[in-house]
């Protein structure tokens, strides 16, 4: 299987990319919207099949799973990027040299984006949408979990583009063998840049075997901090939030980190979470005190490999610190620099937390399941980076471009 051929008709097909109207792009996105409400019974067939396969109890298998509801709300996503403003043409930086010279710094596509994704379909519908309205070209690498599903998806995305007179190879769904991963990440003459969504080792494969550039996306380790001010029914509502609202999804909270002088509150606190069914592991001090107080089954002494694992279940672990600076060392040793919170009411303590946790979003206050494009009001998101270098933090449309110069002149020549 040689996919050059695939990779270098999808470069062509980038090319014409930038000069589609914005009012071309809205119309396909709403009429992709439209089939998407109109194909729910065949996307969920599709989907149904990679379920089977998947064993229920794999903490992918909520990832993988497409509803009526959730397919519905993919839809409206869809709108809401049709309801931004496009981020081509901008300028960023306009001035005339004294040579009479004319620069403008304009944003302009990225070009040919590769997604590498695990079992999440939804993705599929997602950096579609942000790439046609960025003006990128999209190669789609899915896992077998999902492959049934991103093919449905996929064929109504070419459908709805043959229907608009955009060119269908502006999408590419590759196979979902391993194979086709090494030849992605070796196409350097294809693919402009490469984004991985999935688990810590898919990242950490991609990141170490391409040669294509990778912004790293998705895994999520994420810490609360209680700290010795915070009050304890926020506390409670915000943990119980960030734990159980969707457990298998990159901002779900993985460790509560709390000032021992709140620990005789704790069973308090997590009262919610032993209703809601949270196994904890907890340090000797959190543990001594939860027990008699929290369910027997679902308390468990914590190791210290329990510090620093993305659960991407109903399972969380509990740091007692003494003091701020320990909650801090014990972030910076365990974070993947996703989503760190604080519950906090001393604005000195939310200060120095807010301005000493590197994370691509830190939270004073509120619940980390917040970090999410939708929520930022960038519509969809293409993933959420965990680097410093071109974006961080949630890709939306901005972060999918890139600027050139363009220079105009009347005949200056340079000494």
């Amino acid at each position: 299987m040689n996919l050059q051929n695939t990779f270098a008709t999808v470069k062509k097909a980038s090319r014409s990319m930038p000069l589609l109207t914005e009012k071309k792009i809205n119309r396909t996105l709403e009429d992709l919207a439209k089939l998407t409400w109109e194909g729910i019974p065949a996307i969920l067939e599709a989907n149904q099949k990679d379920l089977e396969r998947m064993d229920p109890n794999d903490p992918k298998f909520d990832r993988l799973k497409l509803t009526e509801e959730r397919i519905e709300a993919i839809a409206e996503d869809i709108l809401n990027v049709v309801k931004l403003p496009s981020p081509l043409g901008r300028i960023l930086t306009e001035k005339t040299l004294e040579n009479g010279l004319s620069l403008t710094k304009t944003a302009v596509p990225l070009g040919v984006i590769g997604i590498i994704y695990e079992a999440r379909p939804n993705v599929t519908f997602d950096v579609f949408s942000l790439c046609l309205k960025s003006g990128n070209a999209l190669v789609l690498k899915g896992g077998s979990d999902a492959h049934d599903s991103n093919t449905a998806i996929v064929k109504l995305i070419h459908q709805v583009l043959e229907k608009n007179g955009i060119d269908p190879n502006m999408v590419a769904l590759l196979p979902p063998d391993r194979e086709a991963t090494a030849q992605m990440l070796q196409a350097v003459d294809y693919i402009d840049i490469i984004i991985p969504r999935g688990s810590q080792g898919l990242i950490n494969f991609v990141r170490d075997n391409s040669k294509v550039p990778v912004i790293e996306t998705g895994a999520g380790i994420v810490h609360t901090y209680l700290d010795k001010s915070g009050d304890n029914q926020k506390a409670a509502n915000i943990i119980t939030n960030a734990k159980t609202r969707r457990v298998s999804v990159c901002n779900a909270l993985d460790c509560l980190v709390i000032h021992q002088d709140k620990i005789s509150q704790l069973p308090e606190i997590t009262k919610s979470l032993g209703e809601k069914k949270v196994k904890v592991y907890a340090d000797e001090l959190a543990y001594q005190t939860l027990k008699g107080h929290y369910p027997a089954d679902l308390l468990m002494p914590a190791e210290e490999a329990h510090f620093g694992t993305e659960f991407l279940a109903m399972t969380m672990s509990i740091k007692t610190v003494p003091d701020m600076e320990s909650a801090l060392d014990h972030i910076a040793k365990h974070s993947s620099k996703h989503s760190e919170a604080i519950v906090a009411e001393d604005e000195i303590a939310i200060d120095l937390f807010l301005k000493s946790v590197d994370a691509a979003a830190v939270y004073a206050n509120t619940s980390t399941a917040f970090t999410d494009g939708a929520q930022f009001g960038l519509g969809a998101e293409i993933g959420i980076s965990t680097q410093k270098l071109h974006a961080r933090g949630p890709m939306a449309l901005e972060e999918l471009t890139s600027y050139k110069w363009i220079v105009r002149g009347n005949g200056q020549i340079r000494d």
